[in-house]
């Protein structure tokens, strides 16, 4: 597989308020979004596609459609985002993770803003997907 970019970095928060403090407000990285589901994010934060802080909830929810992480998997502090070429290339990744050995958290889909992803959990507890994200090839 050929990796093009770092397409996002989110921080994993089992307690989305005490991050938003340290992130937000002690850092002050320009995150915004929906306070109600508590996922915070930016498209500016430099050095960065995408930087968010992703309640543990969604990312259950992303990966396993409940919100209560499964109690036997390590629960994960962060979840970093590969983007590929195009859609045929997160298939084509998705293979080749199988076929080394790795077992995937859920096949890949379409996720509603448009993004195909397919995603694992790393050796050290990390949410790795590798995505394609039209938006981020404008």
């Amino acid at each position: 597989m050929e990796i093009e970019f770092v397409a996002g970095v989110a921080v994993i928060a089992p307690d989305p308020p005490r991050s938003r403090r340290l992130y937000v407000d002690t850092l002050g990285l320009p995150l915004a979004g929906e306070t109600s589901d508590g996922y915070l994010h930016s498209e500016q934060v430099p050095g960065t596609k995408h930087f968010g802080i992703w309640p543990l909830s969604q990312a259950a929810a992303a990966c396993f459609g409940d919100e209560r992480w499964p109690a036997d998997l390590a629960i994960p502090q962060v979840s970093i985002e590969f983007d590929v070429a195009d859609v045929a290339s997160v298939h084509a990744a998705a293979d080749e993770l199988t076929a080394a050995g790795h077992e995937l958290l859920h096949p890949v889909r379409e996720e509603p803003w448009g993004q195909t992803v397919v995603r694992l959990l790393s050796p050290e507890g990390a949410i790795v997907g590798i995505s394609y994200v039209p938006s981020m090839h404008a």
